[in-house]
């Protein structure tokens, strides 16, 4: 298996979008207390399985999909990606409409998150070579 490297425009989108999710996979795996903070989350120390929850189904799920699509190099997977980012965007969507999360810095995270979707969506349906 030889390492993909991108080739066009669409496939940077996709791979950034890749590399940027397995980039936040790794900070909750190596450093979960702080990347829990900088996301407003705090874990009790009563209850250390908050953070074995943070390294093992948070970090774990955003590191597999980031590095299966990154090694494989299908669109599939890409897709995956994408729609995992576009849930994460809906979900952000009804927490501002039903939890009184309408806060600037949801909105903000919101935006990243659609950002984060539309790149290896864009690509998957070929709306970007």
């Amino acid at each position: 298996m030889a390492f993909y490297w991108p080739a066009s425009a669409g496939e940077w989108l996709a791979w950034g979008t890749a590399v940027i999710t397995a980039l936040f996979g790794l900070s909750m795996f190596l450093i979960p207390r702080l990347t829990l903070g900088v996301l407003h989350l705090q874990t009790h120390p009563k209850y250390p399985e908050a953070v074995a929850e943070a390294r093992s189904t948070i970090a774990g799920f955003y590191l597999g999909v980031a590095i299966s699509a990154l090694l494989m190099d299908q669109v599939f997977l890409w897709f995956a990606v994408g729609l995992c980012w576009g849930v994460a965007a809906f979900g952000r969507v009804v927490s501002i409409l039903s939890d009184s999360g309408n806060t600037l810095r949801n909105w903000l995270i919101f935006i990243v998150q659609i950002v984060l979707a539309a790149a290896p969506l864009a690509f998957v349906f070929g709306y970007v070579q």
